[in-house]
């Protein structure tokens, strides 16, 4: 009986073995992301239907202004009737339309809903400096032409077939995805501001926002890193008007306005605003220095410690990828004067596009530079009544895990670092509503593709559009789907 007994035990020992190792197999043989669950053939046709709709979507024309957003208001409310995805389009004022998609939780107990906020609008083009029509989306070798494909149609477009994948592979979500396509971003922002306005409750109290941002290059191939944009600095545009005494152009004196405008600027231009180390800028330095060397690896592993450093103090002006990060800075963009060469002006003006760091004080910031001038016949006022404070998003939450898991997933070795941009979009605009903003971008670009945005022959390779909305997809399932 007890050998019986110690052989019984022995079969249900090695049972138990059998059955957690073929558990554990099959754990590990589980697809870690949603689209590995998507057959290849299926797949491919998705991408094919990317492909269509980013040609589809660059051929409308929303140069703004007048931006006429209703036409892809109208593009993207024709997919989602025929997908059967609730939707609504808000025809808010001439020339200007938003829309709003939404696919709701299955799950009993919801989490807060996550928002993909896109803009519509594009900027203007100058046909003669590009080599293939703006709106034509001809494919020139293996690159998509058009304006937006870089700012932000493409992105528009990763997020229109997250939605559709959502929706076609039965994607059970325990928070709600919000669609929403924004107008006038490019020039007044005014689709934004309207929808929090008027219809602040559509957007369910959301915890999270992806916008456009980040900055990932590709060179010889490969990618160094993916910026999360995290925050971005506000804008605090000064106006510069210098007063003198007019006359004939033929009799100069010292005491005219254009002359004392030059002065002031050069003064202006002399100056060095404060160097200082933002918590984001301090993340994003240590994260980069694991691939840097010498000099460079010891001032950001630790930037803090030698920001009084000269040799550090004179990379960073140096260099304008990173004087942006320490500092708020000053652009001369604008200069008026005399509408006639002839005449001397009683007053001549500069507009100055200043940049400011989150928690700075502008009121602050143009006091020092009447002082800086030092002419009571010189005046330095703001162009806006209005000032939007910088803020930025944490990178401790489950969205900024999900953008690690899933860049190290399509891009093995690639750091996955926060940036402060220095220009200013809408997630400022979304943050003081209790949303964590992110600028990610699912694209990869060359420096030559990158810098068409805003510029001539604006593209994106084909490969990156069949590509890009995979990436998102497990982005947004990744926190969206049920576990």
């Amino acid at each position: 009986m007890a050998k019986l007994g110690k052989r019984r035990c022995s079969a249900v020992y090695f049972l138990c073995l059998v059955i957690f190792a073929v558990a554990l197999s099959a754990q590990q043989s589980a697809p870690s992301f949603a689209s590995q669950s998507i057959p290849a053939e299926r797949m491919a046709k998705y991408a094919d239907l990317a492909v269509q709709w980013e040609q589809e979507y660059l051929r409308i024309d929303t140069t703004n202004p007048p931006g006429n957003e209703s036409h892809t208001a109208t593009f993207f409310k024709k997919i989602f009737d025929q997908e059967g995805i609730e939707n609504r389009v808000f025809d808010y004022a001439p020339n200007h339309s938003n829309l709003l998609a939404r696919l709701p939780h299955t799950s009993g107990t919801a989490k807060r809903p996550i928002i993909l906020l896109n803009h519509m609008d594009v900027v203007t083009s100058d046909a003669s400096h590009w080599t293939q029509p703006a709106f034509s989306a001809n494919i020139v070798n293996g690159a998509i032409y058009g304006r937006g494909a870089q700012d932000m149609k493409s992105e528009g477009l990763a997020q229109l077939m997250v939605m559709v994948l959502l929706k076609r592979e039965k994607i059970a979500l325990d928070r709600d995805v919000i669609f929403l396509a924004v107008a006038d971003e490019e020039v007044d922002g005014t689709g934004t501001d309207w929808m929090i306005a008027n219809h602040r409750d559509l957007l369910g109290n959301a915890e999270f926002l992806i916008n456009e941002g980040g900055e990932n290059i590709r060179e010889d191939g490969k990618v160094e890193s993916f910026g999360v944009d995290v925050g971005e600095k506000t804008t605090y545009w000064l106006h510069v008007v210098a007063h003198g005494r007019a006359g004939h152009g033929s009799r100069p004196h010292v005491d005219s306005a254009p002359n004392r405008l030059l002065r002031a600027l050069d003064r202006i231009a002399a100056y060095k605003t404060p160097l200082k180390v933002l918590p984001v800028v301090d993340e994003y330095l240590r994260g980069l220095s694991e691939k840097e060397s010498g000099e460079r690896k010891k001032y950001f592993q630790n930037p803090g410690q030698f920001l009084q450093d000269k040799k550090f103090q004179e990379m960073i002006e140096s260099d304008e990828s990173l004087n942006y990060l320490f500092r708020n800075t000053i652009s001369l963009t604008m200069l008026g004067g005399s509408q006639q060469t002839n005449v001397i002006p009683p007053e001549a003006w500069a507009n100055l596009d200043v940049r400011m760091l989150p928690g700075e004080n502008p009121q602050a910031l143009a006091e020092t530079l009447r002082k800086v001038v030092d002419d009571p016949n010189v005046t330095i006022e703001p162009l806006s009544k209005e000032f939007r404070v910088a803020n930025f998003s944490p990178t401790n939450t489950e969205l900024y895990d999900a953008f690690h898991k899933v860049v190290a997933h399509y891009f093995p070795g690639t750091l996955v670092l926060p940036r402060l941009t220095s220009g200013y979009n809408e997630e400022q605009r979304y943050r003081p509503l209790g949303i964590h903003a992110y600028g990610f971008n699912p694209y990869t670009a060359t420096v030559d593709e990158n810098n068409t945005e805003h510029g001539n022959d604006e593209r994106i390779r084909v490969e990156e559009v069949r590509r890009g909305f995979q990436v998102l997809y497990d982005v947004v399932t990744s926190v969206a789907a049920v576990k």
